[in-house]
């Protein structure tokens, strides 16, 4: 599970499960990139992780921003091994509520901003022949979304094309891209985005009887960045408390 001597970018690291992620892949030794719009979190962070995080400020939302930001850390950290696209937005929204502005909206930060840092960090990753991508997406790419809206599940399921594509055309070059698809993790998404009433069905619902814990997201994470899990891409790990096996 060593990452010495490797760079990580993280996306959404103000958040719950972002914040997890950072701090794990920081205890196998990895220097870490906190991408968020919310710079007094990511100050936060980066005194947790003294020394080894660089917080960014972004909103992923502003594309050219964001192409700029990344060639930006490219160019003073000279290539970047592993990428975290954990950044997303909620919408409840089904189908006849869901406006093109907020559709377009959520795609930007749910989808083209994971594309854009993909397309930047991967030449460097290829040329140095490792490196690893990590989707985070949804167990609403393939159960239609339940309490999530129709934008967002679909966001989820492109965000597991990007994976296939990725790992498909990256194998050759020992860079590997899986996605890991949690239901129900303890975020402000469930405590604060979802009425008491939904939160108690779908808690009901989920075998294990438990929501998923960010430190569970994270450890999944660091496997997949990990060197141990090269023989592994074009993978995602369901992460669903046994809501649905296959």
């Amino acid at each position: 599970m060593e990452l010495k001597g490797r760079t990580a970018l993280v996306t959404g690291a103000g958040g719950s499960i972002g914040s997890a992620i950072a701090c794990a892949l920081a205890s196998e030794g990895a220097t870490i990139i906190a991408l968020d719009r919310d710079e007094d979190v990511l100050s936060a962070i980066a005194g947790r992780l003294d020394g080894i995080c660089h917080p960014v400020g972004v909103d992923l939302r502003d594309q050219e921003k964001l192409e700029a930001v990344a060639q930006d850390l490219v160019s003073e950290h000279g290539r970047i091994d592993i990428l975290v696209n954990n950044a997303g937005i909620l919408s409840g929204d089904k189908l006849a509520a869901v406006t093109l502005p907020d559709w377009h909206e959520l795609m930007r930060i749910n989808v083209d901003a994971a594309m854009i840092l993909t397309r930047a960090l991967v030449p460097g990753m290829r040329e140095n022949g490792w490196g690893r991508l990590v989707n985070m997406t949804s167990f609403a790419w393939k159960s239609g979304g339940l309490t999530a809206g129709t934008a967002y599940a679909v966001s989820k399921a492109a965000l597991v094309g990007l994976t296939y594509s990725a790992a498909r055309e990256l194998a050759p070059y020992g860079v590997t891209a899986n996605a890991v698809a949690p239901a129900y993790v303890l975020t402000p998404m469930i405590t604060e985005q979802l009425s008491e009433e939904d939160r108690n069905r779908q808690l009901s619902a989920i075998p294990v009887g438990r929501f998923c814990d960010p430190d569970e997201v994270a450890h999944a994470v660091r496997y997949l960045a990990s060197p141990l899990s090269g023989f592994v891409t074009g993978m995602v790990i369901d992460m669903n408390g046994g809501l649905q096996f296959g």
